[in-house]
């Protein structure tokens, strides 16, 4: 019987229950296996949870009680997300040693000032700290020192010159750069400060490569041109195609429709409704090319009707709200047509359904100040509060309903910038050739 048949026949209901300390049911299953090390039966437990950051995971544990060997393990058992992402943290203190980190068996893991990496795949998945990782990586240098010493001398000393180096990162006597590379998008560092921004955490989400799809065993799709003769008017049609809930994995239909907003351009809705669990999602892709200028728009929430407004918010935009000091980065919460009260309403559950800011893991210190923030955004859903929202969006694919258009909007400011390099760079503009690319490719050949 395989490792889930276990899980499914030892009880009914959701194979994958949410993580919760109050759930008197949630229990591990434990599964009699053989021991690696010593040939003797162990036992392997398997905890199979919801953990809503991270969707789906299995946390796995193994002793052995006739060598006293174990071996705890994490991986992912939810969807491979859209985007990948990038963790840079920069290391200034001890604390920073204490973040929290869950490291997929996908995931990289640099630290450039030592010019040392884990490569994916060369470690299993782990929930553990910065200063866990270092200590892995040293622990494994050090498996196979002893045999180096006798085989070859010179090898062996460089080696333990570098497990001194690593040894002496864990003090923090000089900053450092850590760096969680992961296609998956399933990898995680800790914010202490959130839902505050980090200034020394820097999360970037990016399209996957093909060789990083391939690696993750994802086939590139190939999109044919339409022949002339099928031309369909995509407007006043709705497509639907199956797929599956990103929460229960049941099968399920997605519906998408070409929409045109007044007073901006065409957009792509795309909703997925679950008859199985009942979860329902929608999503906002941009129907247009990335604007020449991006755009900065500023609302004076002022009024319990502000909540009515319609935003369209891209995946390429970032939320500020400066009364809270906040700010949701580019790709956090996707692309989104809602109002403002939703997307503010998304903005609480998404800190409130975070186990590393509000869960048993949380210091009590935190989790105040959470409540504290939570409170406040909550008095501005409810109109209690004045505050300003500030959507920032370097594509130029956002939009915040003008309620006395065409007229201007007293509370409304619309700015139009010029991109700067490391914007363009995010958005993959800065390689992008446009024009006089045939003539490059004629004198190649």
């Amino acid at each position: 019987m395989s490792a889930l048949g276990a899980v499914e026949a030892a009880g009914a209901g959701s194979l994958f229950r949410p993580l919760s300390a109050e759930d008197g049911e949630q229990r591990p299953t434990e599964i009699e296996s053989l021991c690696m090390n010593c040939f003797c039966s162990g036992v392997t437990r398997l905890l199979l949870t919801r953990i809503p950051f991270f969707k789906e995971v299995i946390v796995s544990s193994f002793t052995c009680g006739s060598c006293a060997w174990a071996n705890t393990e994490i991986q992912s058992a939810g969807r491979i997300q859209e985007q990948g992402v990038r963790y840079t943290l920069s290391v200034t203190s001890r604390q920073d040693m204490n973040r929290e980190v869950v490291k997929t068996d996908c995931a990289t893991a640099r630290i450039p000032e030592l010019d040392f990496e884990i490569p994916a795949f060369s470690q299993k998945g782990v929930l553990t700290t910065i200063e866990g990782i270092i200590d892995r990586a040293v622990a494994g240098l050090e498996q196979d020192q002893p045999v180096r010493r006798t085989t070859d001398q010179e090898v062996a000393s460089k080696i333990d010159e570098f497990i001194g180096k690593l040894k002496q990162l864990k003090e923090v006597h000089s900053p450092f750069t850590f760096i969680i590379d992961d296609p998956s998008g399933n990898s995680f560092v800790e914010n202490p400060r959130a839902p505050q921004k980090d200034d020394a955490l820097v999360v970037t989400h990016y399209r996957r490569s093909p060789q990083q799809a391939a690696m993750l065993g994802l086939e590139g799709e190939e999109v044919g041109e339409k022949p002339d003769d099928a031309a369909e008017d995509l407007r006043n049609e709705v497509l639907q195609f199956d797929t599956n809930c990103p929460e229960c994995n049941a099968p399920a239909n997605t519906n998408m429709k070409l929409v045109q907003i007044p007073h901006f351009k065409e957009v792509i809705i795309m909703a997925t409704n679950c008859d199985s669990c009942g979860h329902r999602t929608n999503e906002v892709k941009s129907g247009g090319a990335i604007e020449p200028q991006g755009t900065r728009i500023t609302l004076h929430v002022t009024d319990p009707s502000d909540m009515t407004r319609d935003i369209l918010k891209s995946e390429t935009c970032s939320v500020e709200i400066p009364e809270l000091e906040f700010e949701l980065g580019m790709g956090a919460l996707g692309g989104k047509f809602t109002t403002l009260e939703g997307l503010l309403k998304d903005i609480r559950d998404l800190v409130e359904r975070n186990p590393f800011t509000l869960g048993d893991s949380s210091t009590p210190s935190r989790t105040g100040k959470l409540q504290e923030f939570i409170g406040k955004l909550q008095e501005i859903i409810e109109g209690k509060a004045k505050a300003h929202l500030i959507l920032d969006d370097p594509a130029g694919n956002s939009y915040l309903q003008n309620v006395y258009a065409p007229e201007e909007d007293p509370e409304l400011r619309v700015e139009r910038y010029e991109r700067s390099f490391e914007q363009n760079e995010d958005l993959g503009l800065n390689d992008m050739k446009t024009e006089g690319y045939e003539a490059g490719g004629a004198s190649a050949r």
